[in-house]
């Protein structure tokens, strides 16, 4: 029997681990432990989203909490470290790319334990990003690599990697979406807003392909003053074309308040912010918009699949073939209004399913850790 240690840390990271999860579940020769780290401890980040994707509570949990990116580092490592010496497991995978990605990879290498990253391979070669540098130091030590498309493929062929280590496999993200997909749409959009004493409801207040979406955390959009100011005049600016609903990430609106935005941005009654979503509620909500405007990682891939349209206010994207093949489009900050301008007439952006996004990644993952010898 292998032991193989699956390590979730952060809210996209389970969207991941649940479908190889439910693959393993009461599998002959694979013994799956599940560590949460606790990177993201919130229940309405977190919590809910083991219990909608019907995700087995976790064997272990770290609890690391929030904290500075070396502080919270330090501590997955010095808790996994005593998880490993304790499972001694044969084989520990990773996926992503959080801290816990890259701490918890570098704790099994020491250990002299196989590593498997997947998702491996992705590259925005933007290093003032700390997901890049996770992904470069995961993928410089890690023993397997399993990839979503082609050009992760060839980032890692580029950087010495032997193809014999690389298994391109699919999209779990995807798997997830294709098996949830029903369960979603029949989710209530009802949602209340933050500082409001009110509710809006798709379906009553405006109906499907009649809003759209925003999501953005992303430090150099939402940490600087000016940065966060010019996007919610601009947001306000959409509003009064079409409605534009927010499930405001904490760090997102930590900022709002101590920058004193809350106030303008009350002043636009269209522009609606709400609690971070449960897994069933925001693909729902994402499914039936006009359109997504973002600086989000795995919505590019979800909104791909959905043939939503995709801005992402971004100067590049680790997932570049959701811009080669999907619906997704990257923008300026300057570039926001005319582009959504562009799909408010009609001019907008569709895609195409990328190769192997088709809700069958974990059966593939899971053969591959059957034949898997190293």
């Amino acid at each position: 029997m292998k032991k193989l240690i699956l390590v979730a840390g952060a809210r996209p990271n389970f969207m991941k681990i649940a479908p190889l999860m439910h693959a393993l579940l009461g599998h002959q020769t694979i013994k799956p432990v599940l560590v949460h780290t606790g990177q993201h401890y919130d229940a309405n980040m977190s919590g809910q989203f083991f219990e909608e994707l019907n995700i087995p509570a976790p064997d272990i949990n770290l609890e690391v909490g929030s904290a500075s990116h070396a502080v919270q580092t330090a501590r997955i490592m010095e808790g996994f470290e005593g998880v490993c010496l304790r499972e001694k497991p044969d084989y520990v995978m990773v996926v992503g790319d959080v801290n816990s990605t890259a701490a918890c990879t570098l704790v099994a290498s020491k250990l002299g334990i196989k590593t498997i990253h997947y998702e491996a391979g992705l590259r925005s070669n933007d290093r003032s990003m700390p997901e890049e540098i996770n992904r470069l130091v995961t993928d410089s030590i890690s023993d397997v690599f399993i990839t979503t498309s082609v050009d992760a493929d060839e980032n890692l062929l580029r950087e010495g990697i032997t193809a014999d280590k690389i298994h391109m496999l699919g999209n779990l993200m995807i798997d997830s979406l294709v098996a949830n997909l029903t369960k979603a749409q029949s989710s209530q959009l009802v949602f209340p807003l933050l500082n409001r004493n009110s509710n809006i409801q798709i379906g009553k207040d405006f109906f499907e392909g009649q809003y759209g979406v925003l999501t953005f955390h992303r430090p150099n959009n939402v940490d600087d003053p000016e940065s966060l100011l010019r996007l919610v005049q601009m947001w306000g600016k959409i509003s009064e074309q079409i409605p534009l609903i927010f499930p405001v990430h904490p760090r997102t609106y930590k900022n709002i308040v101590k920058f004193g935005l809350q106030t303008l941005i009350d002043s636009y009654p269209s522009l609606f912010f709400i609690e971070p979503l449960g897994y069933f509620q925001f693909i729902h909500l994402i499914k039936d918009s006009k359109f997504t405007l973002t600086d989000s990682g795995g919505i590019q891939e979800e909104t791909t699949y959905l043939n939503i349209p995709c801005l992402t206010v971004r100067p590049n994207t680790e997932r570049p073939v959701t811009v080669w093949e999907g619906s997704n489009k990257l923008i300026k900050t300057s570039d926001i209004l005319t582009e959504v301008q562009q799909i408010l007439v009609g001019n907008c952006k569709r895609g195409k399913i990328p190769a192997f996004w088709d809700g069958h990644t974990a059966e593939r993952i899971v053969k591959m850790l059957e034949d898997l010898n190293i």
